[in-house]
């Protein structure tokens, strides 16, 4: 699998889900981050349905006690008024056994049959995953994104934790993690008393 900035992922055969889905979401380019947060969030769901909770690390990684679960990425194809269509990526660990992780990221990611003890049915858990995604679409298209930023707060665990945050420019600095805006981004009160 690919993440971002062209990292792989591991993705080995017949253990995890691995998938992309397009949308053509009526919603101007810059709302199209609020997709990512999306598909975080219904990932959540589906783990829920599964009786395994899910914690969301702004802005979409789902871990398991500190350790990696899933990566989402999105990309899109935009005109300066319109999105063409939005493409998000999931990969999903799901019957990994910590031995099948290479070396390197054993003390960093797991897998949901880790968390559950048991093996999960692969096709059951996407076919969820894909009944919560397209619930949550159809919300957005005739909602908005507050519902889903209100539901992604409800799995965060990001708030309320120190975060150093280092800016597109290279800028960094450190404070406790807030909340998100109605744009998805995350706030950050920082020693100094800014937000």
């Amino acid at each position: 699998g690919r993440g971002r900035l062209e990292r792989s992922y591991f993705s080995p055969a017949g253990k995890g889900i691995w998938f992309s889905v397009i949308l053509r979401p009526h919603i101007l380019p810059q709302e199209a981050p609020k997709c990512t947060l999306l598909a975080a969030v219904a990932v959540a769901m589906a783990m829920k349905r599964f009786g395994l909770q899910a914690e969301i690390k702004w802005p979409n990684d789902i871990l398991h006690e500190g350790r990696k679960l899933v990566g989402i990425l999105t990309e899109m194809s935009a005109e300066m008024d319109r999105v063409n269509y939005v493409v998000i990526g999931i990969g999903i660990n799901v019957n990994i056994a910590p031995e099948d992780f290479p070396e390197e990221l054993r003390t960093i990611a797991t897998s949901l049959m880790q968390m559950k003890g048991a093996p999960l049915p692969r096709v059951a858990f996407l076919q969820e995953l894909l009944r919560a995604l397209d619930d949550l679409y159809t919300s957005v298209q005739r909602e908005g994104f507050a519902p889903v930023l209100a539901a992604w707060r409800e799995y965060a665990v990001t708030l309320g934790q120190e975060v150093r945050v280092i800016g597109p420019a290279g800028e960094e600095f450190e404070g406790v993690a807030a909340d998100i805006d109605a744009e998805g981004a995350l706030l950050v009160d920082t020693a100094e008393g800014r937000r």
